[in-house]
């Protein structure tokens, strides 16, 4: 048996060694086809400068885990255009770190710059990369886009919905009230704040709850932009199937199109049987301009199932994100968080509910709103841009098919723009124009142009209304950890959305008495 053992280990050994020393010579004969490819494909371009780079990898190392924050740094050193070399992909890749750039873009280049990268991790789980996100430009692409726009966005539609989210955050609020009868409870706020925005966007999206689809939306956002081989080394993309990543994108995939396949199937059999009610939610919208062929193309059930995965998708975990952080900050203030209280409690009055039309009163919540998308952008580098031509940028030339990443993270820190840039201050937009729709280029959460987020005005319909309800019913307190060192922890974790590393826990206390307001 002793001799059986040691066999087994050996050949173990071999067979590591082995795989370790192919891998090795794959990258090598990687390394010098690019080297030699690069000599002979030397140009006059003029090319944004570019941080020292290594071997194979190239800047590949420089990103860190919070890649946002260490591209703003070597912006400061290299410039707001960088040129960086990630890995083996045959496409540059550049960062834009200033709004005066960003503004550029827009204005002068805004087609140009309309396509979009396809990671292996889109491809799989977007049906094959036709989603609006992540989806090529062209015209089909426009079409879906407008569908988006004026169908399913529309102010006209988000305000239809106001009957869900008044639902939603009623059982939020009445589950907090429980909660803050217990003298030493501490909920787990980050949580609670995903299950009811899941909720809020499956009714409008599906029609209905669906278990379970919030832990898929969050592992669809994570994936998204978890670190795949096959992205930055082409030739070696089989590493990402020994590890078992592409297995892991395709069992996401298919629970999520089971899901609403589901809700395809529900939604046509309640119209033949004619149940189905007056409020239209995204599935009937979509079955309905299928149904009526009014586009110029067919849509198919897979571009249906594209747009229904961006509105579920897009919806959520960016909604709880930005809730989440907002709350972190007020607790971390407590004299922004008293004057937002009470402008909240003054407007509402002696209410039994808040109503969607108190938020336009709302003027210094609107403001603690934009600090926070400023401060913590729920997608701090924005899905990233590919040049569909080359262009001059700021005298510099951008090749055809470059990968670009817009910071918006830098962009709404740069002290040229914004005093005390690290400030959590709500009042730097009391009296201010600047706006988040994509004209003011300091400020651009929801990005700009064609791939500006047509999703805007349904979060920020949620987001509004969950804090003035959250604010309204309750006072909110650290645990006594927090509370002895005046702070809570702002770290964060990197994604698609970028969350707190740690969940929020927060006390409600419910106000006993709301008449002096």
């Amino acid at each position: 048996m002793a001799l059986k053992q040691w066999l087994y280990e050996q050949m173990k050994e071999m067979a590591f060694s082995t795989f370790y020393l192919s891998l090795f010579f794959f990258i090598s004969v990687l390394y010098l086809f690019n080297l030699t490819r690069k000599t002979k494909s030397k140009t006059n371009l003029n090319l944004p400068p570019s941080p020292p780079k290594l071997p194979l990898i190239g800047n590949l190392h420089q990103l860190g885990s919070l890649p946002h924050r260490s591209l703003r740094d070597l912006s400061l050193k290299h410039g707001d255009i960088m040129l960086l070399q990630l890995g083996q992909m045959q496409n540059p890749t550049v960062v834009v770190s200033s709004a005066d750039v960003a503004m550029e873009i827009m204005k002068t280049h805004d087609m140009a710059f309309s396509n979009r990268p396809q990671n292996t991790a889109a491809k799989v789980l977007l049906y094959g990369g036709i989603d609006i996100v992540f989806g090529l430009y062209g015209e089909r692409w426009s079409q879906k886009r407008k569908i988006c726009a004026r169908e399913l966005l529309s102010t006209k539609r988000v305000q239809s919905f106001h009957q869900i989210r008044k639902e939603e955050v009623a059982i939020l609020v009445n589950k907090l009230r429980e909660v803050s009868s217990s003298e030493e409870c501490y909920v787990n706020l980050s949580d609670m704040l995903m299950a009811t925005a899941n909720d809020v966007v499956c009714r409008c999206v599906l029609g209905r709850k669906y278990p379970g689809v919030k832990e898929l939306a969050r592992d669809v956002m994570v994936q998204l932009t978890a670190f795949t081989v096959r992205d930055y080394f082409p030739l070696m993309g089989w590493i990402d199937v020994l590890t078992g990543k592409i297995q892991e994108h395709k069992a996401t995939f298919r629970a999520l199109d089971a899901v609403f396949d589901q809700a395809i199937a529900e939604h046509m059999k309640e119209k033949m049987e004619g149940e189905k009610s007056k409020k239209k939610d995204f599935v009937d919208i979509l079955l309905q301009l299928q149904e009526n062929n009014m586009l110029s193309y067919e849509l198919t059930k897979n571009d249906l199932k594209s747009l229904l995965l961006d509105m579920f998708v897009g919806g959520t975990d960016t909604s709880r994100a930005t809730l989440e952080w907002t709350l972190s900050e007020l607790v971390r203030n407590p004299t922004i968080m008293k004057k937002v209280q009470e402008e909240v409690r003054k407007v509402v009055g002696h209410k039994s509910n808040v109503e969607e039309n108190d938020i336009d009163q709302m003027y210094y919540l609107k403001c603690v709103v934009k600090e926070t998308l400023r401060l913590h952008s729920p997608a701090p580098l924005m899905a990233p841009h590919e040049t569909i031509s080359s262009v001059k940028l700021k005298g510099y030339d951008i090749p055809a098919k470059t990968v670009v990443y817009i910071n918006i993270w830098a962009i709404q820190r740069d002290p040229a723009f914004w005093e005390s840039p690290e400030q959590f201050l709500p009042e730097r937009f009391e009296n201010s124009q600047v706006d988040f729709k994509g004209q003011h280029f300091q400020f651009i959460p929801f990005g700009f142009g064609r791939r500006g987020c047509p999703g805007m005005n349904f979060g920020l319909a949620f987001v509004e209304y969950v804090l003035a309800s959250l604010l309204y019913w309750f006072d909110w307190k650290l645990p006594e950890s927090d509370t002895l060192k005046q702070d809570i922890d702002m770290s964060e974790v990197f994604g698609l959305v970028v969350s707190k590393k740690t969940p929020l826990y927060l006390k409600p206390v419910t106000v006993s008495s709301l008449s002096e307001f």
